[in-house]
């Protein structure tokens, strides 16, 4: 596979959901991670774990945001997409 494909892998990790993302999020995948994520039953603790992400762009910096504020953890967040979601959330 290439870099620049997002990969999505899932994974129950203390009782929480992990989908474990690599590659990139742009705003062509955004679509595919809401269905993943919607799939998922009840209120389990969702968690997003960005170590392996590569690159993003604006589109999906605003749906991380929106995940945060829908309760689902980022983890291993980039620095500069956690500044890059602070903007965007000060911008409105």
């Amino acid at each position: 596979m290439k870099d620049d494909m997002l990969r999505i892998q899932r994974s129950v990790q203390d009782g929480s959901i992990v989908f474990n993302l690599s590659g990139r999020i742009e705003m062509d995948n955004i679509g595919e991670l809401k269905n993943v994520l919607g799939l998922e039953p009840g209120k389990k603790r969702l968690v997003l774990d960005l170590k392996e992400i590569t690159l993003v762009d604006r589109d999906a910096v605003r749906f991380l945001g929106s995940c945060e504020v829908d309760q689902v953890k980022l983890k291993n967040c980039p620095g500069y997409i956690r500044e890059w979601i602070t903007r965007e959330r000060q911008i409105g």
